[in-house]
């Protein structure tokens, strides 16, 4: 079958980060159709390093030559970019979070029932996670009996977001709740089942910028579930690690890309053929571009939902909001 076409709006991070995966990975399964942002050194920027990528100009104008449309844009602006999309017909593929504004994203969520989207969560076609699930199949873990979560930064926002601070590090639409722990969230969904959220408490100690730390228990049926994240308190960009412990023995994901299994000795033990997360990726994002060409045909695709996409950004703007007064 002939390549899906593809319209990118954002020429952020994000966008050309799957921009390039599209042309240098997956383009058996993508074409692009036309990028566009309103920050013009952002276009000019895509232009000195891609030239031959087509440039639109204005968001209507990618979304009229694309067969699917992509949004890096910042979270304020997901719902009316999609909502523009699903009208003219076309299939949607959305940056996390779905939004910020818990009422809208509902309400959205309910209109576009059975429309072609989806959000996205690379976890959802990541090779590690696939590794943690047969692991689980396999018995690795028993039945299990805690999971934890927990990430860390050394600044926030890492130093290659720098240039996107004054959206990602302000309380509105940007922190690492949303962008990172979202992501974690999303994998204890799909592999944990579905969870409530308790206690909760988010620290925000600079005046008009983003959370600097945060606690939550959650529960998926009966297992019980930690979350934990702060900035400042590791010497490394970015650290995460999702931890299940059961009756029979623990497995992880550390650093978004490690499978871990805890060996009898007590050390962790990587799968086989294991690859580092910058190698691994591009591959990670050939597997969701190939899902986006399967979504917009109207096949079967390991994607996230919107369901699953809007389960999440509930979980994280109930641990972002203000403590109710006691």
């Amino acid at each position: 079958m002939a390549p899906i076409k593809l319209g990118i709006l954002g020429a952020g991070i994000m966008g050309e980060r799957l921009l390039r995966a599209a042309l240098e990975h997956a383009s058996d399964s993508v074409t692009i159709s036309g990028i566009w942002d309103p920050a013009e050194a952002a276009m000019a920027r895509i232009t000195a390093a891609l030239p031959t990528v087509p440039r639109a100009e204005s968001a209507t104008q990618v979304i009229a030559g694309c067969d699917c449309l992509y949004i890096a844009s910042p979270p304020a602006t997901h719902l009316a970019h999609m909502q523009a999309a699903l009208d003219a017909g076309k299939a949607i593929f959305c940056e996390k979070p779905l939004a910020v504004d818990v009422a809208a994203a509902r309400q959205f969520v309910a209109t576009a029932a059975g429309k072609r989207a989806a959000v996205n969560f690379p976890m959802a076609s990541a090779f590690a996670v696939e590794a943690l699930q047969t692991w689980i199949a396999e018995g690795a873990v028993g039945t299990p009996r805690t999971l934890d979560i927990e990430v860390a930064f050394k600044t926030w926002p890492r130093p290659w977001q720098h240039d996107a601070a004054s959206w990602l590090d302000r309380p509105e639409q940007g922190g690492f709740t949303r962008e990172v722990v979202s992501h974690f969230l999303f994998l204890t969904l799909r592999l944990a089942g579905a969870f409530t959220l308790g206690e909760r408490f988010a620290a925000f100690p600079d005046a008009g910028r983003s959370e600097r730390a945060i606690r939550a228990h959650l529960q998926a049926g009966n297992l019980p579930i930690t979350l934990t994240g702060a900035v400042g308190t590791t010497a490394k960009d970015d650290h995460n690690t999702w931890t299940l412990q059961g009756s029979a023995g623990a497995i992880r994901l550390r650093d978004w890309s490690n499978a871990e299994r805890l060996g009898p000795d007590g050390s962790w033990q990587p799968v086989a053929n294991a690859l580092p997360h910058e190698m691994m990726r591009p591959l990670v994002l050939r597997r969701q571009l190939e899902g986006v060409a399967a979504m917009t045909r109207g096949a079967a695709h390991p994607l996230a939902t919107l369901a699953e996409a809007f389960a999440v950004q509930e979980a994280v703007e109930a641990i972002l909001a203000p403590a109710a007064p006691r």
